[in-house]
């Protein structure tokens, strides 16, 4: 109970990780609320699935610079203040989405979405690190992703039974009162801010360039946006496969809770495991286990509750690496160099994403959606091997 709860002057009170994994919790509702209809809304627009694979590629594209171009607003802001105001815009943004009369209008503000989500994420990102003992970041991560994972089982159930009876539009206006919530509760709390940098790195590309230059970086960035690229799968095309299938938005809902299910039972403890023996083998087990039921599932993809099942099954092996990759990657870095290199490295979601909506975009013009197994299969084996690569990190033996 250490870790949630502690006596301060002889009261017990939230700790620091505590209060801000609620509000992450609250949040992440939000964001699976909406992450569940968002590729079934835009495919009621354009009614096709590679379309809606390369509309998704190009938000993430917005994504990846916007993170290279804040780098200096981040390090120069007060990251309680800055977090606070993306809150309250995301709030309005999801109004705006909610209000959109066509596609063009809601594009627009998808786009606003996205680049207040990269602001959102490094502000995030940035405090948990903060409010961490170094020797205790995975540990934190896990229960931060921990709290995000039962947001992920909860807000599918709850966005599809509102798409089915209320309609999917109305998922935007839950969402925002949600954001709302976590904005009224974070501004409620008493977070230190992170101090700011006197040296601002205005030079974008000079900053991706060295960014680049770090072996070790590099490696720990590819693996962060592995995960991400398994995601573009999972949220994006599946649901589009499960409606083409006869199913409705109530069974996205039940995939997609199946789907987060193994990510609360076992982020946590695979992220304690991570820190006490180490990051390698967390890696080559958690992606060599999804490679191989992405394998699998090209055999059963003509029965689709088979195919679920499976699916759901590799959420085992995300959850070896969802909290244990973004840890790594903090631990190889110099203290000097987090403000400026943490920003850059939450692109890899987005390249992930990218790589993922693309290429499954480009695969579905030539091929059916069951070989979209196979590329995801290859994806996966290739991370396999790239974590045999990385440093050996023993967070426990530090002291």
């Amino acid at each position: 109970m250490g870790l949630l709860v502690h006596k301060q002057k002889g009261v017990p009170s939230l700790t620091g990780i505590a209060r801000l994994s609620i509000i992450g919790f609250i949040i992440a509702l939000a964001l699976a609320l909406s992450s569940t209809i968002w590729s079934v809304y835009l495919d009621s627009f354009v009614h096709s699935e590679s379309i809606v694979g390369f509309i998704s590629s190009f938000l993430t594209l917005i994504s990846l610079f916007a993170y290279f171009f804040f780098i200096p607003l981040i390090e120069k802001s007060n990251k309680v203040k800055l977090f606070s105001y993306v809150l309250f815009l995301t709030f309005l943004t999801y109004i705006f989405l909610f209000l959109s009369p066509n596609l063009y209008w809601f594009l627009f503000f998808a786009v606003a979405l996205t680049i207040f989500s990269c602001l959102r994420i490094t502000c995030f990102g940035i405090l948990i690190k903060e409010i961490s003992k170094r020797k205790n970041l995975s540990r934190n991560e896990g229960l931060v992703y921990s709290f995000f994972n039962i947001a992920w089982v909860v807000g599918p159930l709850l966005a599809g039974f509102i798409a089915v009876k209320y309609g999917d539009k109305n998922i935007f206006l839950v969402s925002a009162f949600f954001i709302f919530l976590s904005f009224l509760m974070f501004n409620t709390l008493k977070i230190k801010d992170v101090e700011k940098r006197k040296k601002i790195d205005k030079q974008i590309i000079k900053n991706f360039i060295d960014f680049l230059k770090g072996k070790e970086r590099v490696i720990g960035y590819i693996l962060g946006g592995g995960n991400n690229l398994w995601w573009a799968l999972i949220y994006i095309y599946l649901p589009l496969y499960i409606i083409r299938s006869g199913l409705n938005e109530l069974w996205i809902g039940y995939f997609l809770f199946a789907v987060a299910l193994p990510l609360i039972l076992f982020e946590y403890a695979f992220s304690k495991i991570a820190g006490k023996y180490g990051f390698r083998k967390m890696f080559i087990f958690g992606y060599g286990i999804t490679a191989i039921i992405s394998l699998l599932s090209f055999f059963f993809a003509s029965n689709i509750y088979i195919l679920l099942f499976l699916l759901s099954l590799a959420s085992v092996g995300m959850a070896m690496v969802e909290p244990t990759t973004e840890a790594y990657f903090l631990d190889i870095l110099k203290e000097k160099e987090i403000l400026r290199f943490y920003g850059p490295y939450n692109t890899a979601t987005d390249v992930g994403q990218f790589v993922g909506n693309i290429s499954a975009a480009l695969l579905l013009i030539f091929l059916p959606f069951k070989y979209l197994f196979i590329l995801f299969a290859v994806f996966m084996f290739l991370l396999t091997f790239l974590s045999m690569k990385t440093k050996k990190i023993i967070e426990s033996r530090r002291e």
